[in-house]
């Protein structure tokens, strides 16, 4: 069996503990794991091959959560979409690359699953539903009316009467009522030609393109990278609307799982603790951050501070962040935090004003950033721990503790960690644009563009 792992959300309804670069399934807010990492250790224990389907920013997050352990993984690969299409085009992909007997489960990577020995019995029944050639749904048993989930009506426990979109109020109060429906938790099993076949049958427009895409695909090792051309040809859709509400194959495997997905604060303040904070005369509030926060006659807030962006909403109010995400498309803020991850390493924001930005850059060992330049901008990069190899227009020299380099706008230079101790410099960028995009890269050892 194959654990299918889609990796593409951005956690938008979690900002501005989530960003775009930094999604919620790769922060380590449980005993120091990811989301991503839970559900990868979950899976392992019941398939023996992995496919994690990402963008490539999250191809290297998710590299650097698996490198966290030494048990996991020998059989894993990547699948890298250039451009999101949801789940429908990217279940196809990575389907495409199995045998037409693989049983494959599907699930996010940002979900929650805290009741392990009822969730291996449900994968095991979902199991040989699909070795019988159905594809599998998992239904969450509702613990209240929400209205954040699709829903699944079921008669009889395993035959699916009908698929719903995410209800008001007063209709998921009654599907709460009525009994027979589940939670659509976004998590299915099938064999992979099953489904090809199905899809091929129902959205046969995505089941082309996909295969397309796939036999133009550019494959590395373990890694099969999408080109953007063929992306962009895939129609968009979800695996719901495009195979699951139109084949007679369906079948629903009720799952009481001790399940979230983490969808909002509220439901991550289920979850986990609010850090200890001081209050005066406030209830219910739920607060995250790393420093001292006092409360003071307010109730029923949600209070989530970072080092560059502070979040305060009512209880039952915070899902409408993706509104203020949506206005803050185009800063910084909406994409990463302070402190970013890169495939070599990391970079933490100090001070940014207008014409220049201060980072401090840590360059893990035997890891180099691209060889690049910039259009807007001149560099100064101080050394503090470590040797640093700096190549600039061809020319090669080492960079010692307390030792600094100027690199000027244009020049083609790349740094690269050749020691045997994580590098640490310092970086004064100087210039009329100091944004992430001002990089043309000429090489680069990880396939950015």
């Amino acid at each position: 069996m194959t654990n299918i792992i889609l990796c593409g959300g951005s956690g938008t309804r979690l900002w501005p503990l989530s960003r775009s670069l930094m999604p919620k399934q790769f922060l380590r807010i449980f005993d120091n794991k990811s989301l991503f990492l839970l559900t990868c250790e979950r899976n392992s224990k019941l398939c023996e091959k992995t496919i994690v389907v990402s963008n490539e920013q999250q191809y290297f997050l998710a590299l650097d959560e698996i490198s966290q352990t030494n048990e996991i993984y020998k059989n894993i690969s990547y699948l890298l979409e250039p451009l999101a299409k949801n789940t429908a085009p990217a279940i196809a992909l990575a389907c495409m690359g199995l045998s037409a007997e693989e049983v494959v489960l599907v699930t996010p990577s940002d979900h929650l699953i805290k009741d392990l020995l009822t969730y291996e019995k449900v994968v095991k029944k979902a199991n040989e539903l699909a070795n019988e050639g159905f594809l599998v749904t998992f239904g969450i048993k509702p613990t209240h009316a929400e209205t954040g989930y699709g829903y699944i009506k079921s008669s009889d426990n395993l035959n699916v009467d009908g698929f719903y979109e995410k209800p008001d109020i007063k209709t998921a109060q009654k599907y709460l009522s009525g009994g027979g429906y589940f939670w659509n938790s976004g998590m299915f099993m099938f064999k992979a030609g099953i489904f090809l076949e199905e899809l091929k049958k129902h959205s046969n427009d995505i089941y082309e393109m996909s295969l397309k895409a796939y036999q133009n695909s550019n494959k590395n090792n373990n890694t099969t990278r999408i080109k953007l051309d063929d992306m962009t040809q895939i129609p968009e859709n979800s695996i719901d609307y495009a195979v699951m509400e139109k084949s007679n194959l369906i079948k629903v495997v009720p799952a009481d799982i001790n399940w979230s997905d983490l969808g909002s604060f509220e439901a991550l303040s289920n979850e986990m603790k609010s850090v200890e904070h001081k209050v005066v005369n406030s209830n219910n509030n739920f607060v995250y951050s790393d420093k001292l926060v006092s409360l003071v006659g307010v109730d029923d807030l949600i209070v989530v501070d970072t080092k560059d962006a502070l979040l305060i909403s009512k209880k039952g109010e915070s899902h409408n962040v993706k509104q203020i995400v949506s206005e803050l498309k185009d800063d910084e803020v909406s994409k990463a935090h302070t402190t970013a991850y890169r495939p070599w390493g990391s970079y933490s924001v100090l001070e940014v004003a207008n014409g220049y930005k201060i980072k401090k850059i840590v360059v893990n060992v035997g890891k180099r950033l691209s060889l690049q330049k910039h259009f807007h901008r001149n560099e100064h990069w101080i050394v503090v721990s470590g040797t640093a190899s700096v190549e600039i227009d061809g020319v090669k020299q080492l960079v010692r503790a307390n030792e600094s380099v100027y690199i000027k706008m244009g020049q083609i230079h790349r740094l690269s960690n050749d020691g045997k101790i994580p590098l640490v410099l310092i970086e004064a960028q100087v210039g009329e644009y100091t944004g992430e995009d001002d990089i043309v890269r000429f090489e680069d050892d990880y396939n950015r563009i």
